[in-house]
């Protein structure tokens, strides 16, 4: 499976910029979006040229999604555990955003490397937030337990109004995503990719993957969610997580391939897409096999 760069990369970019900025003397204010639903606003002022100001809007939360003073599960302790000392949450946020972070340049390392890699993680702050629920219930899985106080079936914020779902058992976690789409092409090339997906990682290759299931009707784990979280109009993505694919280093991995999945699918939609202008050649595509061996390769 080929991944999204974790990153941002324009964040990561003014970020950069924003170090270098106090010996040029230059201030910085600048709102970019990522994956069309997080939005972020960095501010650096020369008139207080130790620190930067990250303002971070998550995806509008559907109703069956829980979260804590307006994050997801455990955002903050992850924010904490990742940055340390160079992140201060500031208590209220900026108008219009979830959370505010002072990042102050002074603690990050002397040396290019480390600091780059410093701002690496906080342009990775999409992962650390949104994937904080996601990633507490897998570490849980790791050791073969249930995290404490946690329902049988967590809804977790996907995109603005959407969710994807967990059902976490000690074995094991069932992942669910409903699959929409806006545009009638769209959906009918992501149903047919989504099957070729599944298909393709039943070869041996791909034998240490978590398996992977697609359906048109919600599977069963979806039993008494809102009828308004099951409008998916190009099917149900399943997969089971074992401890195995969480294991030491893979965690992060999984953590991040779970959190944009539904980014990977859109992504290659859009590439499949651009092919529709010459209709035979798209037909072909999508009911040959053609679209097969590409999934096989992309699953890899």
């Amino acid at each position: 499976m080929i991944l999204l760069q974790s990153p941002s990369r324009f964040l990561l970019q003014i970020l950069q910029e924003c170090v270098i900025s106090g010996e040029k003397g230059v201030d910085i204010d600048c709102h970019t979006v990522e994956f069309d639903d997080v939005r972020y606003h960095i501010q650096f002022s020369m008139r207080n040229p130790k620190v930067v100001v990250l303002s971070v809007a998550l995806p509008l939360p559907p109703p069956e999604a829980i979260l804590y003073d307006g994050l997801p599960l455990g955002a903050i302790e992850a924010i904490k555990a990742v940055y340390g000392p160079v992140v201060q949450i500031l208590d209220p946020p900026k108008d219009g955003f979830d959370f505010t972070m002072k990042i102050n340049l002074t603690k990050l390392p002397p040396d290019e490397e480390q600091r780059n890699a410093v701002l690496t993680q906080i342009a990775s702050v999409r992962e650390v937030v949104l994937g904080a629920p996601l990633k507490l219930l897998l570490k849980h899985l790791a050791l073969k337990a249930v995290a404490p106080n946690v329902e049988k079936l967590v809804a977790l914020v996907h995109r603005p109004n959407e969710s994807f779902f967990l059902a976490p058992q000690a074995d094991k976690v069932t992942v669910v995503y409903p699959m929409r789409f806006q545009d009638s092409i769209d959906i009918v090339l992501a149903t047919s990719f989504l099957q070729e997906f599944v298909e393709a990682r039943r070869i041996a290759a791909l034998n240490n993957a978590p398996s992977c299931m697609w359906s048109p009707a919600p599977p069963l784990e979806l039993k008494g969610v809102p009828v308004d979280a099951l409008n998916a109009n190009a099917g149900f993505v399943t997969f089971v997580v074992f401890p195995r694919h969480v294991d030491g280093k893979k965690l992060d991995k999984t953590v991040w391939s779970l959190l944009t999945f539904h980014a990977y699918v859109s992504y290659h939609v859009k590439a499949l897409d651009r092919a529709k202008s010459d209709a035979e050649k798209l037909k072909k595509l999508v009911h040959g096999g053609s679209l097969k061996r590409l999934v096989c390769a992309l699953c890899k």
